[in-house]
């Protein structure tokens, strides 16, 4: 309860809320005593906290949202979710495809980091980029994923440096195969052996560790992977 009166008056921004590692995340922030707004295309879950659907991707409405967040809260925290992967060959993938990828795991969070930012290094607040264990990787199969992630890594490391002395915090969190919809374009899928992936709630603890540590530390870049390296081929594409 302590800890809940700390932060009511916190708020944080979460995209990609309405499933996997940013509902795991909304929902223990909310635990955790902050206001959150989170963001999602499509909320089937009951939670307590703020849900607006909205496609990040859609400009005009993007920013009418981003103001009304701004008018009537003093960001925090963002945190940068919201996530899409199409793999195979690269000469297979779509344009639209990878227009998708660079828009929704690379524009967005810049442009969104952008907006939030001013209101952040009022607060001294934190941002957070979920990122992937891809983006320090060669990734055969995922070349464009894993260069919107790297371009993602990239920017969350260079604005730390810019922001640091006004008290921004930046995070990189790198996840490996978690049991997201993250791969429903992908012909493969997290192996059922329980220590061969992670669930989205060991993202989401992980972030509840660093928001823990003393103040004047932080961790800048977490991997977070299973025991195993083992993924399971679809038998069907679904």
């Amino acid at each position: 309860m302590e800890r809940f009166s700390a932060n009511i008056d916190k708020t944080a921004v979460v995209t990609g809320a309405s499933s996997g590692i940013g509902l795991a995340v909304a929902r223990m922030l909310t635990k955790e005593g902050y206001k959150v707004i989170g963001i999602g295309r499509k909320f089937r879950c009951d939670d307590i906290f703020e849900k607006i659907e909205n496609d990040l991707t859609d400009d005009n409405k993007t920013d009418k949202l981003i103001r009304r967040i701004l008018e009537d809260n003093k960001v925090y925290m963002l945190v940068n979710c919201a996530g899409v992967g199409f793999y195979g060959l690269h000469e297979t993938l779509l344009r639209e495809d990878i227009r998708n990828m660079v828009r929704t795991n690379l524009e967005i969070p810049l442009v969104l980091t952008n907006a939030f930012l001013p209101s952040i290094r009022q607060e001294k607040g934190w941002i957070i980029n979920i990122s992937s264990v891809t983006q320090g990787r060669v990734n055969t199969h995922g070349a464009a994923y894993g260069a919107t992630k790297a371009g993602l890594g990239s920017f969350g490391e260079s604005l730390f440096e810019e922001y640091r002395k006004q008290g921004v915090k930046v995070v990189n969190i790198r996840p490996d195969m978690t049991r997201t919809e993250l791969y429903r374009n992908a012909d493969f899928e997290c192996s059922e052996d329980e220590g061969a992936y992670l669930l989205p709630e060991d993202t989401a603890e992980a972030i509840k560790d660093l928001l823990h540590m003393r103040d004047g530390v932080i961790i800048r870049d977490l991997t977070i992977t299973p025991q195993y390296h083992r993924i399971s081929k679809k038998t069907h594409q679904e």
